[in-house]
């Protein structure tokens, strides 16, 4: 009989013992500690009123750095536009899969594991970021490196020195975390040009240009202005340009003591 028992109580041990083993089903919670930030997911209405004034469509490619549960990348996916989430939680990153695969959008949603600091995300369309004031200021170089025009829609936070073009709050319910901020890469301008009317000398600060319109003769004059993506206008003297950026070229329409078509080429550094 001893045996019997024995024999009994072995087969309900390994029952018991067997569920156990299997490994729990992973589940991120808000404040779960990363590389550069804890999680803090952005809130459903917000994800959505991001990608509203970032005006994402299926000609975008969305790029969501330090990515999460993926919820941004499976939302712009779901619009129709191609989109990746670089994410350094390899648990996030698996995750991240699993959802975009049951949401139906594993062919347009991609997701890596790495740095975001070190990822390239170049061709961009548009970033949708959720990140805290020193990573933004970390990444802002790299953010004027990409084209003219590329948007930047931050959650809750602000790029340090840059002008956000809108600002918008969802329309259904958000209790915290609920501000958007659009931001569009402005178009390289810093440097000397050639103008029907002399040379200016531009410094450029994110936006912002300041610097010096020099007349044939030597007399010269401040000029400023603002870079909105390509489209760019500055005040000379009494003279106003505006027109868009094309490398190392630039035209449009001036008003003042010049005016009507204007076309300014790039000098050699």
């Amino acid at each position: 009989m001893s045996q019997k028992f024995a024999t009994i109580w072995a087969a309900i041990a390994a029952l018991v013992v067997f569920p156990c083993s299997a490994a729990e089903p992973f589940e991120p919670y808000e404040g779960r500690a990363g590389k550069d930030v804890v999680w803090v997911p952005t809130p459903p209405a917000l994800v959505e009123k991001m990608l509203d004034v970032a005006r994402v469509t299926p000609r975008d490619f969305v790029v969501d750095l330090g990515s999460g549960d993926g919820r941004m990348v499976i939302a712009a996916a779901k619009r129709g536009a191609r989109a990746l989430g670089v994410e350094y939680d390899p648990d996030m990153v698996a995750l991240s899969q699993r959802n975009a695969a049951a949401a139906g959008v594993a062919g347009k949603a991609t997701f890596v594991q790495g740095d975001m600091f070190a990822a390239d995300f170049s061709q961009a369309t548009v970033l949708a970021l959720f990140l805290l004031p020193g990573n933004l200021d970390k990444l802002a170089p790299k953010f004027l490196q990409l084209p003219a025009g590329t948007r930047i829609v931050s959650n809750a936070y602000r790029i340090h020195g840059w002008d956000e073009t809108e600002t918008a709050r969802p329309d259904g319910y958000c209790f915290t975390w609920c501000t958007a901020y659009l931001y569009i890469v402005p178009a390289r301008v810093a440097g000397a040009w050639r103008l029907p009317t002399g040379e200016v000398r531009f410094t450029q600060n994110f936006q912002t240009l300041s610097g010096t319109l020099v007349y044939p003769g030597g007399r010269y004059v401040a000029a400023n202005g603002q870079v909105k993506g390509d489209q760019i206008r500055f005040n000379a003297g009494l003279d106003v340009f505006s027109g868009r950026v094309r490398g190392d070229e630039m035209s449009g329409e001036a008003s003042g003591a010049y005016s009507g078509f204007w076309k300014a080429t790039r000098l050699p550094k």
